[in-house]
């Protein structure tokens, strides 16, 4: 596919948002709209049997879920992928990791958004005090057993689909 034009149709300081006419290989015109969001880091924090996970309310479905700790250094953020996987994790749960180690790198949604994330697992954890930010202040955190996330997976009770294939990369690493 070839690109024709591209506009931006909306821009926050986490998202933009654009509108790309294209043409097919066939000739036949198409258009697409592209969210473009900064890559994250998810962090797999592994405990005796388990992982701790993070409960928030998310706003776009309506709802509270479990998921493992996430998130990115936004648009004007700076520093690598294991930096920001160290200070989500430290942020959301005030879990510290004594090793981290990459697991892959994989698309949130890739048929609209260019945003990608590296995966994460954490060992060796020290305890200490979450330093959330306010858009966080719901958050709760705790461990939980390897057979308690898949009755919670298959309750419905984790739904992000990221924490689920992070899960994965690591069930097939570990395996």
């Amino acid at each position: 596919m070839e690109q024709v034009s591209s506009r931006v149709v909306y821009r926050n300081p986490w998202m933009t948002v654009r509108e790309d006419e294209i043409r097919r290989p066939d000739g036949s015109a198409g258009i697409y709209g592209v969210v473009e969001k900064a890559d994250f880091a998810l962090v797999l924090p592994r405990c005796d049997g388990g992982f701790w996970m993070v409960e928030q309310f998310r706003y776009p479905i309506g709802r509270r879920a479990w998921e493992f700790p996430q998130g990115s250094w936004g648009r004007n953020g700076h520093g690598d992928q294991a930096a920001l996987a160290r200070q989500e994790l430290a942020e959301e749960t005030g879990l510290r990791a004594g090793s981290l180690a990459h697991l892959g790198h994989l698309f949130e949604a890739y048929g609209y958004s260019t945003q990608g994330f590296d995966v994460y697992l954490a060992s060796d954890l020290e305890e200490g005090a979450p330093d959330r930010e306010p858009s966080e202040q719901d958050m709760i955190h705790r461990p939980f057993s390897d057979d308690e996330i898949v009755t919670m997976i298959r309750a419905g009770q984790i739904v992000d689909a990221p924490s689920l294939a992070a899960l994965t990369l690591y069930r097939l690493i570990e395996a």
